[in-house]
């Protein structure tokens, strides 16, 4: 269960220094139109060695370079703000947080004028934070796989989807925003070199309808080949209600390891089956930290609910793989 202390920095439960906690904000504006713009904003805090790192990503292109999309930024060394506290932070970078409601309502701002860039947006929590790890919430808690290094990182870790209004301006351009999208919050040892995988995904229809999804997947048919997802942990808010996924899969046909196109099957916990299809709009190599890169994709999806009456609905799908491991594998290739 998590509680309303859950949004401030927690006593490691580890002497690793590797220690973390993250707060990741994705977001999307212009959504109906033929250019819609992902924007993702995050922070990952080191505070046993009282640095953070954190990054800014707004794309509307097909990259696989991040310096190609529309803006990027990446700190890797901040300085964890003294005294440290994850509900109200500014960074060096131009990055300000403030949560005035714990797990609720968070202020984001970030500015750069360099590139003529002000982000300011409001998230609002539309359910309570979902726990990944509490079978109360999660019928797939129980199934955690602590052998991985993702289940070191998300050894404390809720999602949560919520309504962003806001604005940006980028190099002249403003984009209001109004849109449903999910953020997370994770403390846990988080390793330099990431040996697992993990797909984190959503699909957003409007305030009361939206579908969360992490799911494994292997590598071993290579970067541009269909690979199965098997569900991990995810949701449905349905209505103003929260129902924890117990099934599901799928396939995702991939482009260079970006997830084109992925189809889901997935059951909540009123034994209720839901379709997602999703193509993808937009493609950006993600380096939250150095060690692991997502492959980020905005996608538009079509949900088919039980009733059988197809729905739009956006949401980006990030499959993280490791340096490692991606060496290896264009290495076979």
């Amino acid at each position: 269960m998590i509680r309303p202390e859950d949004a401030q920095f927690h006593p490691p439960t580890s002497d690793d220094p590797l220690w973390a906690e993250t707060n990741y904000f994705g977001l999307y504006a212009a959504q109906d139109t033929d250019s819609p713009v992902n924007i993702g904003v995050y922070g990952l805090f080191r505070e046993p060695l009282g640095v953070v790192g954190s990054t800014v990503a707004i794309n509307r292109r097909r990259v696989t370079m991040p310096w190609a999309a529309d803006y990027w930024d990446a700190w890797e060394h901040l300085v964890v703000p003294q005294p440290s506290n994850l509900l109200d932070y500014e960074l060096a970078n131009g990055l300000k947080v403030v949560c005035s409601e714990p797990n609720a309502v968070w202020d984001v701002s970030y500015t750069d004028a360099a590139a003529g860039l002000d982000l300011r947006f409001r998230y609002t929590a539309l359910m309570e934070a979902y726990d990944i790890n509490d079978p109360a919430q999660d019928p797939m808690a129980a199934d955690r796989d602590m052998a991985k290094t993702w289940g070191h990182a998300y050894a404390g870790h809720f999602d949560q989807t919520g309504h962003f209004s806001g604005e940006l301006t980028l190099r002249g351009e403003t984009f209001p925003i109004d849109c449903v999208s999910t953020m997370d919050h994770s403390w846990g040892v988080r390793a330099e070199r990431q040996t697992s995988r993990l797909s984190w995904l959503h699909a957003h229809v409007d305030r009361d309808l939206a579908i969360h999804v992490i799911s494994d997947f292997s590598t071993d048919a290579g970067p541009d080949a269909p690979s199965p997802l098997t569900m991990t942990h995810g949701y449905v808010l349905d209505g103003g209600k929260v129902y924890g996924l117990k099934a599901g899969g799928g396939t995702s046909w991939r482009t260079g390891f970006y997830g084109e196109r992925v189809q889901l099957s997935v059951t909540d916990s009123a034994d209720r089956t839901w379709e997602l299809d999703g193509s993808g709009l937009t493609t950006f190599p993600w380096q939250a930290w150095p060690g692991t890169v997502g492959h980020n994709v905005l996608h538009r999806w079509t949900v088919t609910p039980p009733s059988g009456a197809e729905r739009t609905g956006y949401g980006e799908c990030m499959d993280f793989i490791g340096l490692g491991e991606l060496g290896a594998v264009y290495n076979r290739t």
